[in-house]
């Protein structure tokens, strides 16, 4: 996120020594340091708030307010005043935001967002229910009230909802000189920006010009002999996730926003970028483990629960589906007792391998790297990495089995089981995010369920069918 100068009462070096008494060596925030704001919220004590807080980064101070009670959030932002940097609440999870923004006066935030750039303010009002947003805008002038609206009509997770609409935008028929002259005599230009964009009277884009080559070239040359017409640019409808993977493919700093007519509508940066990326990965991580994408660490315990029961209640399922298919050879772990005690082995080794599997298909699919073009080479490597290493478990397992047991065929039976079971769980890891992926279903969230429940009910089977068979055989 950018920086946002603002009003400070206390000199550099009181600011400097705050910054310093923040974090300790491992970077956590000092009790000490967290006890000294917390009272002076408590009495109220605005110029010692000011003192302590007023020149912390922002990321600090959102970190600060999770740290501090929920009670002092608000009455933190409250005795601050015009020198809280309300940027500091996209540092902080979003069901603590929600909180503040509830408890904060619509003139106290809407004062807060008017210091903001566009792209940080619509990410703050975007989780608030409709009359919220219409109560905190109605405070702001109209200008700046329109375009924090139109961008919150785009869709979630679009681009148009992480752009920023400040930019530098000039006509085709000006010079290197007088766009010079434009930058250094406008006062309301972004904080920062690393190109500016040519439109024609419509607002139409026509192209961008890096100022590197704006700045080394001669003032009377034509802007329209520096623009590269062919600069990649974002559709405001687009997704986030998408727009991230041009950044990260193309290397972009930063990239043009337009709109269905090609009008140049923001700006998106590298910054907003990170944050997206962190996102979506974040989101891909959990949904792996059977958590929802927009759980918190400050959640309560009850919306913590009922967003994980769920996916428990599913595997107690797939659970039960498994140990139904282990009451069909009970005669056989009856007679056989040592049966019982390699069944996990078995079972979790092939869960994990599948899971591997699964881990890098899933992630393959968000970035785009497993296409239709290296879908077929893949899925035989996965095969591949299955037989090698359910071969190489095997005869470890296989060997360690018969030596505690001292029963040479129940290794064997474990070796046999293994090698099938690896094999059969690799290949499902790559197979199952194939196909959900291809049903328009996230593989993140759907996945592990699937892999889970038919690897264990395989590897049970197997491993039970082959001790049947063999000490039958006997």
């Amino acid at each position: 996120m950018d920086d946002h100068a603002q009003p400070r009462e206390m000199d550099r070096a009181d600011s400097r020594s705050s910054a310093d008494e923040f974090r300790d060596e491992t970077g956590a925030i000092r009790p000490e340091f967290l006890d000294r704001v917390s009272d002076a919220v408590r009495h109220h004590d605005s110029a010692v708030l000011r003192e302590l807080v007023g020149e912390l980064h922002e990321a600090d101070t959102g970190d600060l307010i999770e740290a501090l009670e929920p009670d002092l959030r608000p009455q933190l932002i409250e005795l601050m005043g015009k020198d809280f940097d309300f940027s500091a609440l996209t540092e902080v999870d979003d069901t603590v935001r929600e909180e503040i923004l509830e408890e904060l006066e619509p003139e106290t935030v809407a004062e807060g967002v008017r210091e903001l750039d566009s792209d940080d303010a619509v990410y703050i009002l975007e989780d608030l229910d409709r009359q919220e947003q219409v109560e905190i805008l109605n405070q702001l002038p109209p200008t700046e009230r329109v375009a924090l609206e139109r961008s919150l009509l785009y869709p979630e997770e679009s681009a148009g909802r992480r752009m920023q609409t400040e930019f530098i935008s000039v006509p085709p028929e000006w010079n290197v000189g007088q766009a010079i002259d434009y930058m250094r005599e406008t006062v309301d230009l972004p904080d920062r920006f690393y190109e500016l964009y040519v439109v024609d009277p419509a607002g139409k884009f026509l192209g961008a010009v890096a100022l590197d080559r704006l700045l080394r070239t001669k003032r009377p040359v034509p802007i329209v002999d520096l623009m590269d017409e062919d600069r990649r640019r974002v559709r405001a409808t687009e997704d986030q996730e998408e727009v991230a993977r041009q950044f990260e493919r193309y290397n972009l700093v930063a990239a043009p926003v337009v709109d269905e007519d090609d009008r140049l509508v923001g700006v998106l940066t590298f910054d907003d970028i990170v944050d997206v990326i962190e996102q979506e990965a974040e989101e891909d991580i959990r949904a792996l483990g059977g958590v929802t994408g927009d759980e918190e660490l400050s959640d309560s315990v009850l919306v913590t629960s009922r967003s994980r029961l769920p996916w428990l209640i599913i595997n107690m399922g797939t659970a039960f589906i498994a140990a139904t298919v282990i009451s069909f050879f009970e005669a056989t772990i009856e007679q056989v007792v040592a049966v019982a005690f390699l069944m996990p082995v078995n079972a979790a080794l092939g869960g994990n391998a599948g899971t591997q599997a699964l881990t890098v298909a899933v992630r393959a699919l968000a970035t785009q790297e497993l296409t239709a073009s290296n879908r077929g080479r893949v899925i035989v490597r996965e095969c591949l990495v299955g037989l090698v290493n359910g071969c190489a478990l095997a005869v470890l397992a296989g060997t360690i089995a018969a030596m505690i047991f001292g029963n040479v065929k129940l290794g064997m039976v474990l070796s046999a089981a293994m090698v099938l079971t690896v094999m059969f769980a690799t290949t499902l890891g790559i197979l199952v995010p194939l196909l959900l992926n291809r049903l328009k279903i996230d593989p993140a969230v759907a996945s592990g369920v699937f892999v889970t429940t038919t690897t264990d009910v395989f590897g049970f089977f197997i491993f039970l069918s082959f001790a049947t068979i063999m000490f039958r055989l006997v």
